[in-house]
């Protein structure tokens, strides 16, 4: 499986509590903090309710 890159580039203030969940739950806490999860579609729909804070790259 692809690796997928995590990099939260916006701030999390503003944002829905739904979307604050999302991106604890992806182990994001801080602006340019980056993570590596595997690519899967629980984690695809998890990007999708934040793509406009995070940015994400394919590792491989």
């Amino acid at each position: 499986m692809a690796k997928l890159k995590i990099t939260q580039y916006k701030s999390r203030i503003g944002a829905s509590a739904m979307q604050k969940k999302n991106l604890d739950a992806l182990g994001l806490r801080k602006i340019n903090q980056t993570v590596e999860h595997e690519d899967s579609a629980i984690i695809v729909g998890m990007l999708k309710k934040v793509q406009h804070l995070v940015k994400v790259e394919e590792v491989k």
